[in-house]
């Protein structure tokens, strides 16, 4: 093999794991700023737009829950803290759903018109 071949192997595998310490701190920022914003943003909602931004949120942590239930069957050989980690995640996304559909159908229960009372007479 020529050396600069084997040269630009090696400076390529050490870029990789540069990139790789890079990418987790990197995904870690995000994962900050995110957190940020989405706070930043969720605090300005008024509160008659709580229910539809619920009900919005709701189909997103079902696309969640759905990738986590695939995530764990397609997985090979999970370990069990892969396996804990992804059923914990799956547990909550699910309390998640349930919980802010009962919050959504509550609250659009006090829109609904009640039927009027009858009289003894009638």
């Amino acid at each position: 093999m020529d050396g600069a071949v084997v040269g630009n192997a090696v400076l390529a595998a050490e870029t990789a794991a540069e990139a790789g310490s890079t990418g987790l701190l990197a995904n870690i920022a995000i994962l900050v700023l995110a957190g940020f914003v989405g706070f930043a943003v969720i605090s300005k909602v008024p509160n008659t737009l709580h229910t539809p931004l619920m009900s919005g949120t709701n189909a997103i942590h079902g696309i969640v829950l759905l990738g986590g239930i695939i995530v764990l069957g397609r997985l090979e050989d999970p370990s069990p803290v892969d396996q804990a980690i992804l059923v914990v995640a799956i547990a909550f996304g699910m309390i998640n759903v349930i919980g802010g559909f009962l919050v959504t159908d509550r609250m659009l229960g006090m829109f609904k018109t009640r039927p009027a009372e009858r009289k003894d007479g009638e």
